[in-house]
């Protein structure tokens, strides 16, 4: 059961990231900038056209372009999507994502049989705009989920590493894609 649930949640964390409609990202491509799942990439570099972060030591490298109310904005968007989804406030959610980036009907479908079947609680760390131009931000994050099966009650807590793509659309800041790379843990 616990390894159902395990790979029910990874499948789950997967859907909220691939309902994205971008055709030219594959998260296991190596020539998109986009490091292969497992535990060995803390240091694909940030580059122009690539999504991604670069540590030193324990630090993530913040950008040093982001000017003070951009970074304010941006820092708003992303809590924003992460509170709407906890809230199970699907509208809300919605509104958060970039129309040029998901499949809105589709991330509805995908974001209700989701909530219908589990809790959910996102909780971010280390929030770092380690990417910005005036189109485009990427945001890292630690971030721990929580799943919990509503007829079981049975949890399950992945945790890993995250980059926010956001876009400017209209004037505000839309997530645009999301990139997840799991920690291997013993839950």
């Amino acid at each position: 059961m616990k390894k159902k649930l395990a790979a029910a949640s990874i499948a789950i964390l997967l859907v909220l990231g691939a309902c994205n409609k971008t055709e030219d990202t594959n998260p296991n491509d190596v020539d998109n900038g986009e490091a292969t799942p497992g535990n060995g990439a803390i240091d694909h570099g940030v580059d122009e056209n690539k999504v991604g972060f670069s540590m030193s030591g324990d630090q993530v490298e913040e950008a040093e372009n982001v000017p003070d109310e951009e970074r304010d904005n941006i820092m708003k968007a992303f809590d924003q999507y992460i509170e709407t989804l906890n809230n199970k406030d699907v509208e809300g959610y919605l509104a958060t994502l970039s129309k040029e980036g998901y499949d809105l009907e589709e991330e509805r479908k995908a974001t209700e049989d989701l909530l219908e079947t589990y809790e959910m609680k996102r909780e971010p760390d280390n929030e770092t705009i380690v990417k910005y131009n005036e189109k485009e931000a990427q945001l890292f994050t630690t971030m721990k989920t929580t799943f919990t099966e509503l007829e079981s009650g049975t949890e399950n807590i992945p945790e890993g590493r995250q980059v926010t793509v956001f876009h400017k659309e209209d004037g505000e800041w839309k997530v645009f894609s999301i990139h997840f790379i799991g920690d291997e843990s013993g839950n």
